[in-house]
């Protein structure tokens, strides 16, 4: 799979988004959006459904692994 880079082409000047690629010389496709406020990075459009929403609750400790690097074959 090809990797991929969002930037914005103006007059002449290439702007990344995001990463940049690392290789001095690359092949680069251009798609030309019409409308200008398609430019802008996307915005996320996640809503969490109201039927769970502020139901969640946080048991314990989040950010310790619940279990020990022992119990972890992948990491044998």
């Amino acid at each position: 799979m090809l990797p991929s880079y969002e930037a914005i082409y103006d007059h002449g000047i290439m702007k990344w988004l995001g990463d940049q690629p690392a290789d001095i010389k690359a092949r680069v496709i251009v798609t030309i959006l019409s409308d200008k406020s398609t430019i802008t990075a996307p915005k996320l459009s996640h809503q969490v459904s109201p039927r769970i929403a502020g139901k969640g609750k946080v048991l314990g400790d989040i950010v310790s692994p619940a279990a020990s690097e022992e119990d972890w074959s992948c990491l044998k």
